[in-house]
């Protein structure tokens, strides 16, 4: 049964320019149409049905691991920067008292709000962040789950990346933290023959982006620099595996993989891949030599102020 179009209410235009700037194109629709039309614990047999990266990609459970374990609690308020179509906004809605989204799009803004309208503590704004960001409060959590590569897009000037991460740090109360989830730079499969994410060619992040701009991904220390320069002292990396965008498991500096646990290294659901050499046998021994935080596909880091 088609849900009621009230819940578009719940969208804040107030800073939207009239305009997606940000699409995916047609596929857009079709998650409009599927949130619209099903529940929450319908959409894995959507999944099954459809065998379409861009629908599992937007509605897999699995999206929510990245964030379902944080110790988020129902009277803390989170800021989710660039929630698109919702993906994790119902896992954060489930443990904190009010979750503000703020995202380009309003197209993907409705599929958000249709997919998670069984929540009432959801407020999506539309519209570029910089528009937004002057008016937002402080929260207790801020979250940059694969956004922080867009700095550069959302910010500008010369070092966006920098001036990203303290304009958001001016909006987290003392005692909070800044969620950041992001590829790794140096991620092994991109050594083993996947493509770069955000450009789709071979060996971009690798080689430190010689022909994409716009969006970049960062190696541990590049992060621990800019970290560094923000004022974010306390830190802790997490290394979601295969990676942040459908974790299986995630890892610590206190709990690593042991030679035999990386086993999930060759489903590649959105584009073909070469296989360069045995990355199960790279990976084993990378655990041995004590690297493993290097070359882990992807990172979440957790800031506290």
């Amino acid at each position: 049964m088609p849900k009621d179009s009230k819940v578009e209410d719940r969208l804040n235009l107030t800073y939207y320019s009239g305009a997606d700037v940000y699409s995916d194109g047609a596929v857009e629709d079709t998650l409009l149409n599927i949130a619209k039309n099903n529940t929450e614990e319908q959409l894995n047999h959507v999944i099954a049905d459809t065998r379409d990266w861009g629908i599992l990609y937007h509605f897999s459970h699995i999206r929510q691991n990245i964030v379902s374990w944080l110790p988020i609690g129902d009277s803390d308020t989170v800021l989710e920067i660039g929630s698109g179509c919702g993906a994790i906004t119902g896992a954060l809605a489930k443990k904190a008292q009010k979750v503000t989204c703020v995202d380009l799009s309003k197209k993907r803004s409705l599929v958000n709000v249709y997919r998670n309208d069984a929540y009432d503590n959801i407020e999506v704004m539309v519209g570029n962040f910089k528009d937004v960001e002057p008016n937002l409060p402080k929260f207790d959590y801020v979250t940059l789950i694969g956004v922080f590569e867009y700095g550069e897009a959302y910010i500008g000037g010369d070092t966006p990346y920098e001036d990203f991460l303290k304009i958001i740090k001016a909006h987290i109360r003392p005692g909070g933290r800044l969620i950041i989830a992001i590829e790794n730079r140096w991620g092994m499969k991109y050594f083993a023959g996947c493509r770069e994410d955000h450009f789709g060619t071979f060996f971009e992040g690798i080689n430190g982006y010689p022909v994409g701009k716009g969006v970049k991904t960062f190696t541990r220390m590049e992060l621990e620099e800019m970290f560094d320069k923000c004022g974010f002292l306390k830190r802790t990396f997490y290394y979601p595996y295969p990676d942040y965008k459908l974790p299986r498991v995630i890892y610590s500096d206190d709990y690593l993989p042991k030679p035999g646990d990386l086993r999930i290294n060759h489903d590649n659901y959105d584009r073909d891949r070469f296989v360069v050499f045995n990355e199960d046998k790279v990976l084993d021994d990378v655990i041995n030599e004590g690297v493993f935080d290097k070359f882990s596909n992807s990172y979440l880091v957790v800031l506290e102020i």
